[in-house]
């Protein structure tokens, strides 16, 4: 099959309006994906679907399978690669789409905005070597934590539809294909960003400042100076980002600086995994071996991140490059207190403390090094306070944490709010599932060695209701067995 437009655009509603292509061409370049032999429709959201003005009945059956798979444009699709760079474990490349391709932008019933990418189409400019194609493993995996991370209330890309391409993909060994669909607001990076500066093109990055301003911070157009602007909203969502990534004990395991987006949302989702027991050095990324991506540095890298963001600013910021390097440094040193001050937020709602004390932070820390000390699950740990099922817990043999226990009461008490309104806030915030490793792991062998998809849809009706209890479905919240612990992540590319 060759890639054609689809015809009955009104059958499945999609209402393109692609403003991303219409910036200079040094930002992309335009290509069709490539045709696959046979592509199946294995994963469909619903959900997704009809949020996005898209009629899921048109979209299940084979038009579907050969719009997600590039075998059929959309019509008002203009299908494009961006290219972008990026700091790759500290190390600068070139890089772009080398296995994606952005079919348009869909605007929503609501007037929304959101990309739609495919991943794992085929080979780009920006390949670099690479076949631009992906296993179906990682494809599902981006699709399970994705629309969990959706469900837990943070920011992040959404999955569409993942097909099988009827074609193999050549790692290690052979593996089955497969192609994501990717729903985001948008993809521009750090990165993005990154690539312009580093051809010293200054009116393209205006350009592009000024479209991420539009996009996506139109009350920024008036500001006094909109570039600083921007770089301190995009600052404070990403410190609002990593503070709830924090919250789940979640790990993204690649924080390269194309994978940070302009809009706030989590992108990405390789190497990433779930923290079991607490422990801020904690990695899964088998290519992270010095911990640069652990747990725990996460806020710091998205400093880091941060300021090679200024970096590429600093001709927009100042005519006077000490003044534009100065307004730059202010800016990015209030990073640290903006974040904790998310943080603090979030473990307050944690613990259902709905009143603000100084010595709070130090109730946080306490906690979390009497778990780290007692390699207690952090999941489980904050879900069985917000419960009050504990008491049989390992925790409550350590002398500390009965200590901690005993004023965490006491500060509870402080405040006007009942215990019920109190234990309310903590079940808001706490989860009862997450998608623990083991559990995706299940669900991925499933899926790919035995072609049963019964696993995963079972895995994804438990994660859409994170926070509910949800009788019979109780060993999706135990840890794993010692067996299951030793446990690494790949980037899947």
């Amino acid at each position: 099959m060759t890639s054609n437009t689809a015809s009955a655009v009104s059958v499945a509603g999609w209402n393109f309006d692609n403003s991303y292509a219409r910036l200079p061409e040094s930002f992309f370049a335009r290509l069709n994906p490539v045709p696959v032999r046979s592509p199946h429709l294995v994963v469909f959201n619903r959900q997704l679907t009809e949020s996005l003005g898209l009629r899921s009945q048109a979209l299940e059956g084979d038009e579907g399978a050969a719009i997600f798979a590039g075998n059929l444009i959309p019509a008002g699709a203009e299908p494009i690669a961006q290219a972008y760079a990026g700091h790759q474990f500290g190390n600068f490349t070139k890089l772009g789409d080398g296995r994606a391709i952005l079919l348009g932008e869909q605007i929503t019933p609501d007037s929304q905005r959101f990309d739609i990418q495919l991943k794992g189409s085929g080979q780009t400019p920006y390949s670099r070597r690479g076949d631009g194609r992906a296993a179906l493993g990682p494809m599902l995996r981006e699709y399970i934590i994705s629309e969990a991370m959706h469900a837990l209330g943070i920011p992040t890309t959404r999955s569409l539809a993942v097909v099988t391409t009827g074609e193999q993909v050549f790692r290690e060994t052979p593996l089955q294909g497969a192609i994501l669909t990717r729903v985001a607001a948008s993809h521009i990076r750090v990165g993005t960003f990154e690539y312009l500066s580093a051809q010293g093109d200054r009116e393209a990055i205006r350009t592009l400042a000024e479209y991420t301003i539009r996009r996506h911070y139109s009350d920024l157009i008036t500001a006094e100076n909109p570039y600083l602007s921007l770089f301190q909203v995009v600052m404070e969502r990403q410190a609002s980002l990593v503070a709830k990534w924090l919250q789940v004990g979640f790990i993204h395991g690649v924080m390269n600086t194309d994978n940070m987006a302009l809009c706030g949302e989590t992108i990405d989702y390789g190497p990433c995994a779930f923290m079991d027991a607490y422990d801020p050095a904690t990695v899964f990324s088998s290519i992270d071996r010095g911990g640069r991506y652990a747990y725990g540095n996460q806020p710091h890298i998205a400093q880091w991140n941060l300021a090679r963001f200024a970096e590429t600013l600093l001709p927009l910021l100042h005519a006077n490059q000490e003044k534009a390097i100065q307004l730059a440094n202010e800016a990015l040193a209030s990073f640290p207190e903006l974040f904790q001050r998310y943080r603090l937020s979030g473990m307050r709602a944690k613990l259902g403390l709905s009143t603000a004390e100084s010595a709070d932070i130090d109730l946080m820390n306490d906690l979390l090094s009497c778990m780290q000390q007692n390699h207690a699950d952090h999941t489980n740990t904050f879900r069985d306070l917000a419960e009050e099922t504990l008491a049989d817990a390992p925790l409550f043999r350590d002398a500390a944490f009965l200590e901690w226990y005993l004023r965490w009461q006491d500060r509870l008490a402080r405040q006007p709010q009942s215990a019920e309104e109190s234990r309310s806030l903590m079940r808001a915030h706490n989860p009862a599932v997450i998608p623990r490793n083991h559990r995706v792991e299940e669900a991925l062998q499933a899926a790919v060695e035995r072609r049963d998809f019964t696993v995963m849809k079972r895995l994804l009706h438990v994660l859409s209701r994170p926070f509910d209890d949800q009788p019979g479905h109780d060993d999706y919240r135990l840890p794993p067995e010692p067996s299951e612990r030793c446990y690494q992540t790949f980037c899947g590319t």
